[in-house]
């Protein structure tokens, strides 16, 4: 059986995901997990299409970089998978783990992967920093905190905090933010 796995980093790429679900799909895959979430992040959804895999099963990814955050990571992913007899294929490389030549190319791709995006993150951190340095740097808008009041009143109306942030499409952590931000204004004002 073919089985998909589908991931973007953020809600805003729904087009992504769209398209590497289509993707999926059109080469049969018979069932298909989507998540948007960052890679570093707990992956229910990947974890639940691993378990779903059987021996003679065949994961299905679009791109390498949606599976794994690493050469590491992958090497656990593929492992297990191996372990259990199930095949890994990733689309965009043509790349098939169920012979010797898919393994090691997969070996030698993630580690180009991960090369370059070290890289990316390194000439990151110089742009910031002469930007910085010219005082052009600002940082990331702080999205959440401007919905504070959203937040708040949801859970003045008996939301749980799971629940708030699932329907304003934040993070729990953002809105465990925004509450303790509240607490510590409250405690500065007695």
């Amino acid at each position: 059986m073919l089985v998909g796995y589908a991931r973007t980093s953020t809600l805003e790429q729904k087009a992504g995901l769209e398209a590497q679900t289509e993707s999926l799909r059109a080469i049969g895959c018979e069932r298909v997990w989507e998540e948007q979430i960052s890679s570093v992040a707990p992956r229910e959804g990947l974890e639940e299409a691993l378990r779903f895999c059987r021996e003679g099963d065949l994961l299905v990814v679009t791109k390498l970089d949606r599976l794994a955050r690493s050469v590491r990571h992958l090497g656990e992913i593929v492992e297990g998978l191996s372990d259990r007899g199930i095949g890994l294929r990733v689309l965009d490389l043509g790349l098939d783990t169920s012979n010797a030549t898919g393994k090691l190319m997969l070996n030698v791709l993630g580690s180009v992967a991960q090369f370059e995006r070290e890289m990316m993150l390194e000439r990151q951190r110089e742009g910031i920093a002469k930007a910085k340095a010219k005082g052009k740097y600002k940082g990331r808008k702080p999205t959440a905190r401007m919905r504070s009041s959203e937040v708040l009143a949801m859970l003045a109306q008996g939301y749980g905090k799971r629940e708030t942030a699932q329907r304003l499409g934040m993070s729990e952590r953002s809105v465990f933010r925004i509450i303790n931000n509240g607490k510590t204004l409250v405690d500065s004002q007695n």
